[in-house]
């Protein structure tokens, strides 16, 4: 139940962050409006504006009392310190920092016009939403290889499936994951765009002759959906 619950949040975060890499609220309402006159446009925009970020707020909330609750009933009871448990407080560690690192700053791209937080943070942002991410589907491909060493070799996984060893793997997971993940950085930031005679600022992929869209969005589903769908698939048949 556990597993189950925390894909179909990491699936669904992981599509909201692939979403968010590419529109800003300007980017998106001008492509659903095109042929509307501009008081529809304005009024479309303002009820994303106000809709949007309530739903990102919920989410939001939810996924903060959730997670902690969960890191702080493991850490608290000493008993509860399993190599299944540690994978849980990794899992619900990522999905925070993905919370806090994603939710609030969409939610305001959404409100306001313009990315107010600069470009460093922009590319900081959008860094941190992939490792994050990332981070808690390959938790979730470490608990499947869990369950797979307790339930297919019971006996001679006792001494793989440690507390130390646990703490190595998710250790070499994070540094993997940061240290392949630098490059997001570099094909993010801030786009100078125009709207009714307005400059704007939008953080958004860098399409240039070192950064392609399209293999970036393949690059991305791969290794955020196919690869860890096909690994877990593969740990449970067996």
């Amino acid at each position: 139940m556990v597993n189950d619950s925390y894909s179909s949040l990491v699936l669904a975060a992981s599509a909201a962050s692939d979403a968010r890499f590419n529109t800003t609220i300007f980017p998106t309402t001008t492509s659903l409006t095109s042929g509307m006159s501009e008081e529809e446009e304005e009024d479309i925009e303002m009820i994303v504006s106000r809709i949007v970020p309530i739903f990102f707020g919920l989410i939001g909330i939810t996924g903060l009392l959730g997670n902690a609750l969960v890191v702080l009933v493991v850490i608290s009871n000493p008993l509860m310190r399993s190599t299944t448990n540690l994978l849980i407080i990794n899992l619900a560690v990522a999905d925070l920092l993905f919370v806090i690192f994603c939710v609030p700053f969409t939610a305001t791209d959404y409100v306001l016009s313009s990315w107010p937080f600069g470009d460093l943070w922009c590319k900081s942002v959008q860094y941190l939403i992939v490792v994050t991410a990332h981070a808690s589907i390959y938790t979730l491909v470490l608990m499947s290889l869990d369950r797979f060493l307790a339930v297919v070799h019971p006996i001679a996984s006792m001494v793989i499936r440690t507390e130390k060893n646990t703490i190595w793997a998710i250790t070499i997971l994070w540094v993997v994951i940061s240290t392949t993940a630098i490059p997001v950085s570099f094909a993010h930031g801030i786009n100078k765009i125009q709207y009714r005679d307005r400059d704007l600022a939008s953080c958004t992929f860098l399409e240039n002759e070192q950064f392609s869209r399209v293999a970036f969005h393949i690059a991305f589903f791969s290794s955020s959906y196919l690869v860890p769908l096909v690994l877990i698939s593969v740990l449970y048949m067996c």
